[in-house]
């Protein structure tokens, strides 16, 4: 194996990281919970989760040049799930697609072959989409912790890495 897939098969562990402390803050989630919004001008904590178990299949819709109706339909499609082990199921096939997609790749697609979203002017390759997916899945991660640490959860940081 080369490095640069080695690296890959690094990114997309990381990734699953995500995917999994993700899943576990998820399940920690009450039903009374999911109208839960930190300022009025943030997402609910029920939009939040459905954005974030969403990432990897809309975004792989994206770099794979979907036009914006079809992004959007991937993105809403939980949009009628409340149930946390529901979500935590859904977001771990997404992750399952997104994977397979970037494994299918040679080194040469990884590195070279670009695509361009919807809603750019200029495209990017897919190890930088990789990169991108991994940084959106952490970012509202990080958000969703947030959300349960202002809404009363006792949360040690150390339940994020491992």
């Amino acid at each position: 194996m080369t490095g640069t897939m080695q690296i890959r098969d690094h990114l997309l562990q990381e990734l699953q990281l995500g995917v999994k402390t993700s899943c576990s803050l998820i399940k920690l989630i009450r039903e009374e919970e999911w109208d839960f919004r930190p300022q009025d001008n943030m997402r609910t904590l029920l939009q939040l989760v459905h954005h974030l178990t969403a990432i990897p299949a809309s975004d792989l819709a994206i770099l794979q040049e979907k036009p914006q109706p079809e992004v959007d339909k991937v993105e809403h499609s939980a949009s009628d799930i409340r149930e946390t082990e529901e979500l935590v199921k859904r977001f771990q096939a997404n992750y399952d697609t997104f994977r397979d997609y970037i494994v299918s790749l040679s080194e040469d697609e990884l590195l070279n072959k670009s695509t361009k979203a919807f809603y750019s002017d200029h495209g990017m390759v897919q190890v930088k989409w990789l990169i991108e997916v991994v940084t959106h899945t952490f970012h509202h991660r990080s958000q969703l912790y947030n959300y349960l640490k202002q809404s009363g959860h006792e949360l040690s940081f150390f339940m994020l890495y491992g």
